[in-house]
């Protein structure tokens, strides 16, 4: 297990490096400091003194990748490269083109983050796979009919109208949860109610369609006509044999939203004014801070990567036949 994980973790590190160096071209060859001091004070009436004050407060007045100016290793780190690329691996996020500090405010809006995205994580991979097992359980009755009827409504409806709707409803109208707002501790359990619940709403629709076309596809399997040639009940070849087969394809599902517990759901925290990642993420892109926006790009690729590095071992934990792979 300990060189498949090695293995794996080998495999990740070139797909990093890679999205760090095109990240790099992106802000830095293709969109160069100039253009970015340019956007931040305004394309008219620019001076040039004014475009290389800025540049030089924000350290975007270096070379790109050598310093011929400098001597020994100084030609290397004293770099717009080494500084604001090369830093990032050790997660050294630097201040954003504001003042402040990148890694702080990661640290502070992770918790919110989390708080709204663990439940709905949790709470809508149960309904889901719930739901999902249901309708196969009753599959070819009126009610896998209407279930199925159900999710295709459910997932042809955007999450926006499931946002702007609750809130009027429940907030507005019935006045059982405050419509936005975010509080530390206990406190906070009221403001996260609406946003997890229609979080969970927002995805049965899709989820539960999607897994009921993951067991179905088991359902026909050699395995289960085994199974029930033995004697099982339907209920047990479904959560015996069928759920557990289904697993690989269910962690597939699962790695996708790994990066989001932590970087948080855009919609969400700007419509629900909570002041997680996703938040700032937006409030970056809104004000053209160009440090917070490459540290986020950064940890949103880290955080991916660690996803797959984790589905690989949960496919090597539920099949041993992978870890040969």
């Amino acid at each position: 297990m300990i060189a498949y994980l090695l293995r794996r973790l080998l495999y990740a590190i070139p797909i990093l490096i890679g999205v760090n160096l095109l990240t790099f071209a992106l802000f830095f060859m293709v969109n160069t400091p100039d253009d970015m001091a340019r956007m931040q004070l305004g394309v008219k009436r620019v001076t040039p003194e004014a475009i290389d004050d800025w540049k030089r407060e924000r350290g975007y007045d270096r070379p790109l990748f050598v310093n011929l100016a400098a001597e020994g290793r100084a030609r290397v780190t004293d770099t717009i490269f080494f500084d604001k690329s090369v830093r990032l691996f050790a997660f050294d996020f630097g201040f954003s083109d504001d003042g402040r500090d990148i890694g702080r405010e990661i640290r502070e809006r992770m918790g919110p983050s989390l708080a709204i995205a663990l439940p709905v994580f949790v709470l809508g991979l149960f309904a889901y796979v719930c739901a999902a097992l249901l309708l196969v359980f009753f599959r070819q009755t009126p009610l896998d009919l209407a279930g199925v009827i159900a999710c295709v409504v459910l997932m042809s409806v955007s999450a926006m109208f499931y946002i702007i709707g609750g809130q009027y409803l429940v907030s507005k109208a019935w006045r059982l949860a405050p419509i936005s707002g975010f509080a530390d501790g206990v406190a906070m359990v009221p403001f996260l109610l609406l946003p997890v619940v229609i979080g969970v709403v927002a995805g049965i629709g899709s989820s539960t369609r999607w897994y009921r076309t993951i067991f179905l596809d088991e359902m026909g399997r050699e395995y289960v006509r085994t199974a029930r040639a033995k004697g099982l009940s339907e209920l047990r070849v479904l959560s015996g044999h069928v759920l557990r087969n289904a697993m690989i394809p269910i962690l597939t599902g699962v790695v996708v939203v790994i990066p989001s517990l932590f970087l948080g759901s855009l919609l969400f925290e700007s419509f629900f004014g909570i002041p997680g990642l996703g938040s700032y993420t937006i409030d970056a892109i809104n004000a053209q801070d160009f440090a917070a926006v490459r540290a986020m790009v950064f940890l949103g690729s880290v955080l991916y990567i660690v996803g797959l590095v984790l589905t690989d071992l949960s496919y090597a934990w539920v099949d041993p036949r992978v870890r040969l792979a």
